[in-house]
């Protein structure tokens, strides 16, 4: 009997033993990297030796907001731009953006009727007084936009959402007439609700699902430089309210109505009260829009809370971005790594706002702002657009910009500028249905953002903007490990999961 009681003991022990052990394994991270020094996305699996670590703790009982998706904007310019490069170097940037081996886009934009980076003016109902769209038609985007969506949609895997905004309605819509600011007219407000519904058909008929429209690009104006449309917050709640809503509702269109679409801002409050407080107007908005203009390097964290907290249930995306008021710089990756590069407001903001205007390294904003973004509640990050020439356009209205991709067609060259990796990093390992959870970060330097994605995994990105190399210890579920961050860097952690095919762009 003595002996089957030790028998006993023993065989608690060993399983006790055997499960300590087995709780006690360290987790493992693949750890890519994108920095000044060379890397592109690069694993890195040697660290440097250093004697101060910085202490990031995630913390994945902390839960937020689930994540829609990060991606890039489908344009005229960069359709057309696509149709000028041979079919090898077409298909490298649709893979590097949709593909496996890339940066998985998931959440995308495009113009309804044309933008600044389209070739000249136009819209989809060109006839003056067609109140029932009897001559609508997309003829205009058959030959570049839509087969740059079809060609995405064929090599991405997971597939994507697509966001639709129109700059303005028809100039014969319009007070004005112009297709440069003014506002539409009362009279229309019924047709120009059609023709978002008569979009989705013609769009839906080319096997193209759109998922949600803004409802207006930019309804301050933009001092009317290119196509745009005025609305007050409570304009565009009677248009949404008696309008929009109603119409899609009666024609079942599966699609979500985004309010707002500007700056991040004083007036992003004030238009969140308005959408929001008017419940009948309310009910037909399914979240809101931002742009990240108001600011080169702030991301208005208070307001972007403010909004969340607003509606809480409804989604809040950053819509466009990009580098703006620049010409890119061709093969030249230092540039996107310096302080030089300047935006719209180093020059034409007004003085009391010029603080918010200084020059910054383009790397390190579109990093911050996205960890900004996420880290105070936006669910998705939209890039403006994803491939521009050597100039920043095709643009009629000479509003050049800068996009990940640059393309030289006349010699068929393609320059994944650092902008791409730095997108990729968030793009490619935060995936839809990414819930973001807590992490405790002991270092004001740095920037971090966390998610949980739906595989299990855990995706962590470190920001490093200083000049020196920071050592990292970071701890999950009572496990650490230890690495280190280049300078002038970012770092994602790949926690868990399955990532079978390798990023190779």
């Amino acid at each position: 009997m003595k002996s089957k009681i030790q028998s006993i003991i023993s065989f608690i022990i060993i399983v006790v033993i055997m499960s300590s052990c087995s709780e006690s394994r360290q987790w493992e991270a693949e750890i890519f990297e994108t920095s000044e020094s060379g890397n592109k996305l690069s694993k890195v699996t040697e660290f440097p030796a250093l004697e101060e670590q910085v202490e990031i703790t995630i913390l994945p009982d902390e839960k937020f907001q689930t994540i829609t998706g990060v991606g890039g904007s489908f344009t005229e310019a960069s359709a057309y731009l696509l149709n000028q490069l041979s079919q090898e170097n077409r298909d490298k940037i649709l893979e590097a953006y949709f593909g496996e081996s890339g940066a998985k886009y998931s959440l995308t934009r495009t113009h309804m009727n044309s933008s600044d980076f389209s070739l000249g003016n136009y819209s989809y109902a060109p006839v003056e007084g067609d109140t029932e769209l009897e001559h609508f038609s997309i003829e205009e985007d058959m030959d570049d936009i839509i087969p740059m969506i079809k060609d995405a949609m064929a090599v991405s895997k997971d597939g994507f959402k697509i966001i639709s905004s129109p700059w303005t309605a028809p100039p014969w819509m319009k007070d004005n007439k112009d297709w440069k600011g003014g506002k539409l007219l009362p009279e229309y407000y019924d047709t120009w609700a059609l023709f978002f519904s008569r979009y989705l058909d013609a769009y839906r008929e080319q096997g193209i699902d759109i998922w949600a429209f803004t409802v207006e690009n930019e309804p301050l104006g933009n001092d009317s430089n290119w196509e745009s449309m005025h609305f007050t917050p409570q304009e565009m709640n009677v248009f949404v309210k008696n309008h929009l809503g109603p119409q899609l509702r009666n024609d079942e269109q599966d699609v979500k109505i985004l309010g707002y679409d500007q700056n991040r801002d004083a007036e992003l409050i004030e238009w969140v009260d308005a959408m929001y407080d008017d419940e009948e107007a309310a009910q037909y908005y399914d979240g809101t829009a931002v742009h990240w203009y108001g600011s080169t390097f702030y991301h208005f964290p208070d307001a972007l809370q403010y909004a969340y907290n607003k509606a809480p249930g409804k989604h809040l995306i950053q819509s466009e971005a990009c580098v703006d008021a620049e010409v890119p710089r061709w093969q030249d990756d230092k540039w996107y790594w310096a302080k030089e590069a300047t935006d719209w407001g180093w020059d034409w903001a007004p003085e009391e706002r010029k603080h918010l205007h200084p020059k910054y390294v383009p790397v390190f904003r579109y990093a911050r702002d996205i960890i900004g973004c996420f880290n105070n509640q936006v669910d998705g990050w939209v890039d403006w657009n994803m491939v521009l020439d050597r100039q920043g356009g095709p643009n009629w209205a000479q509003n050049w910009c800068v996009a990940p991709v640059i393309v030289d067609p006349e010699n068929d060259e393609v320059y994944f500028t650092p902008l791409y990796y730095t997108m990729a990093h968030f793009s490619r390992y935060i995936r839809p249905g990414a819930v973001r959870i807590g992490f405790d970060l002991a270092d004001e330097e740095l920037q971090v953002t966390a998610v949980e994605n739906p595989d299990g995994s855990i995706a962590v990105v470190i920001f490093n903007p200083t000049d020196n190399a920071k050592g990292i210890n970071l701890s999950l579920q009572g496990e650490s490990q230890q690495f280190a961050i280049s300078a002038k860097a970012i770092q994602t952690l790949v926690i868990g999961g399955e990532n079978n095919i390798q990023f190779s762009i």
